[in-house]
This record gives C-alpha cells, sequence and structure tokens, in this order.
C-alpha cells in the first residue's frame, strides 16, 4: 500500500511538470509511471462493484471495464490524431497479454511445480475467440492489400466488422457468465464480501477513471517529442510501452495469482484481457474515431497480422492439454522477445 501511495504521488507531480514545460522524456515517464497505481485503483473499484452487483452483473463489468485504462489513452490518441499509436497498441496489447503477461504467469507459477492445470473448455472458448479476433482484424488487412483499389472500401468494411465483434463479443458474455457459466468456471469460489461500501467503490472508479484521463491527456501529449528524443518509431511506442502502462493492474494480478497456484484465473485475465481487446477494444475505436473526424480502420500491416496468428496459434497449442509449466511459460517470453525486437527495427 506505501508503494501504491509513494506512486500516486506522481500524480501532483506528472501535473506540475507537465505545467512548467519540462523535458518531454520527464513528463512523459512520470504520466506513465503515474498511470499505474491509477490503473490497479481503477480495477479494485470495478471489482468491489462487481461483489455488490452479484456474480453475473459483475463477471459482466469485470469483463467490460478490464481495459478501460488503455481505451481512454488510445481515445486520447486518436483525438490528436495518433492513429498509427492507438492502432499499435490494439496489436501491442493483445501480444503482451498472450506471451509477455501469459509467458511471466506460467513463468512464476510453475517454477516451483512440475505443472499447472486449468479448465481445457474455457480455454478452448478463450481459443476460438482469439481466432474469431485474427480473423475480425485480419479480412480488412488483407482486403486492403490484395483490392486493386480500395478508396474507401476498407474504411466501410472496418465499420461493418467492427459492429460484427462487437455483437459476438457480448455474445461470449452472455455464453460465459449466463447460459454456460457452470461449464466455464464449474468450481468457481464464493465471492469474498465487499471491503468498500458501494459509495466508495463507486467514487474510487470514477476518480481514478478522471485521473486517468488527465494523465493520458498529459501522456499523449508529449508522445511525438518523447519518440524524437529516443529515436523509436511511434508504432514501437504503441506496440509496446503503452500496452504495458495500460494494463499494469492485470499484469501484477495474473501473475500473482498464478504464484497461488491459481491458473485458470491468470489465463482467464490474460487470454480474457485479449479477446476484450481484438473484440471490445478494437471496435469501440473504430466507431468512435468516426465521430471524433480522425476514422481509424482495422487495416494492419502484414507484420502485425502474422506476429498475432502466430502467438495465437502459440498459445491454442499450449493450452490444448489443459495444464502449463514454466519451460512453456519461457518459451511465450521467448516469442514476445522476438517479436519485441523486430518491431524496435520495424
Amino acid at each position: 500500500m506505501r508503494i501504491l501511495l509513494f506512486f500516486l504521488l506522481l500524480v501532483p507531480v506528472s501535473v506540475f511538470l507537465e505545467l512548467t514545460h519540462a523535458a518531454p522524456l520527464l513528463v512523459f515517464t512520470v504520466a506513465a509511471l503515474a498511470i499505474v497505481p491509477l490503473s490497479m485503483l481503477l480495477g479494485k473499484g470495478t471489482e468491489e462493484i462487481a461483489i455488490h452487483a452479484g456474480p453475473t452483473i459483475g463477471g459482466f463489468l469485470n469483463a467490460s471495464l478490464g481495459n478501460l485504462a488503455e481505451l481512454i489513452i488510445t481515445i486520447l490518441a486518436l483525438r490528436e490524431g495518433l492513429v498509427d499509436v492507438a492502432k499499435a497498441s490494439i496489436t501491442g496489447s493483445i501480444l503482451g497479454n498472450l506471451l509477455l503477461i501469459l509467458g511471466a504467469s506460467a513463468l512464476v507459477g510453475g517454477w516451483k511445480r512440475v505443472k499447472q492445470t486449468f479448465n481445457r473448455t474455457a480455454a478452448g472458448v478463450y481459443a476460438s475467440m482469439l481466432v474469431l479476433a485474427v480473423v475480425g482484424l485480419g479480412i480488412p488487412s488483407v482486403f486492403a492489400l490484395t483490392h486493386p483499389e480500395p478508396a474507401g472500401t476498407p474504411m466501410r468494411l472496418s465499420v461493418l466488422v467492427a459492429v460484427l465483434l462487437l455483437g459476438i463479443y457480448f455474445a461470449q458474455l452472455w455464453f460465459s457468465f449466463r447460459t454456460h457459466r457452470s461449464v466455464i468456471a464449474p468450481e468457481a469460489a464464493e465471492a469474498h464480501p465487499p471491503q468498500w461500501s458501494r459509495g466508495k467503490a463507486l467514487g474510487v472508479l470514477i476518480g481514478a477513471a478522471l485521473l486517468i484521463g488527465l494523465e493520458s491527456e498529459i501522456l499523449v501529449g508529449v508522445i511525438e517529442p518523447t519518440v524524437e528524443a529516443l529515436g523509436w518509431s511511434e508504432v514501437f511506442l504503441g506496440l509496446v510501452i503503452i500496452p504495458i502502462i495500460g494494463n499494469a493492474a492485470e499484469h501484477s494480478t495474473a501473475i500473482w495469482v498464478a504464484a497461488k497456484n491459481q491458473m485458470d484465473l491468470a489465463m482467464g485475465i490474460a487470454i480474457g484481457s485479449s479477446t476484450q481487446v481484438a473484440l471490445l477494444v478494437a471496435p469501440v475505436l473504430v466507431l468512435l474515431s468516426l465521430a471524433m473526424g480522425t476514422p481509424m480502420d482495422l487495416v494492419f500491416t502484414p507484420f502485425e497480422i502474422v506476429s498475432l496468428a502466430m502467438a495465437v496459434g502459440i498459445v491454442t497449442v499450449i493450452s490444448l492439454d489443459g495444464e502449463t509449466n514454466w519451460l512453456e511459460g519461457a518459451q511465450l517470453l521467448t516469442v514476445y522477445a522476438i517479436l519485441g525486437v523486430a518491431f524496435f527495427y520495424y
């Protein structure tokens, strides 16, 4: 808790640095670090409200608000016209959850154990949704590459695909939390009693979201001078740095529960967050971008689509047997490192 409070002090520090026009790299670093504890508070507030709301609505809230911090960052990036950063953060978040976080969870959780097991039925549902996500994000890209004169068609196709992805996302939520809840989580433990009152949880949730918006505004405002100072590309920043910042709370939770031999929960967090980005965050960004006047389609580079397909493929293979070990975690981390280096030079 003391560490959390220490990092929360970075919120006023970042505002001060922004107002005094400090070096962009310093402003970016402080704002990024300030978002981490705010994301944790956002997650805690969501969790407490979910307990008050009951298992079905609570599960829906947890599933829908899990990537709120990253959504706020990418919306503000779109508002500033940083479409490439917003699109890169989508693929970067999916890759980060599937390879970095699931890999770290399997490595930490399995280090002193022969193996860890998880629900194969739930893993199968996750895997099928991931394949669907690759199809949804890949078809507009392939269409744009192969169509002789695409003109504005990829954008129209992206809007249609976004609507369809949103539809299947909510269908998956209904499947997981309503019609097949006993199959997806047959041994789910009873929820712990809430630690906060409903009012406190709602206040923390709203307050954290507003402060994340403030910090994201500061962060996005110095992206261009930061990449110039570091010599990085905006795509690399969106693919690697921003997803880690926006998903820090979920990442730490997944690794923590895996260390306690709760690999089912770790899998659900890591893979569930990936499907949420592909089937909820990306479509919402496409639709919002039209209203904001900075249209964002679902046309990604061939390298991004191939990377997503490989990541989904290796995670699917690992999840087929319903168990994992530390070596499989190391393999996922190795793939992420390879892709990270490749994107750095891309």
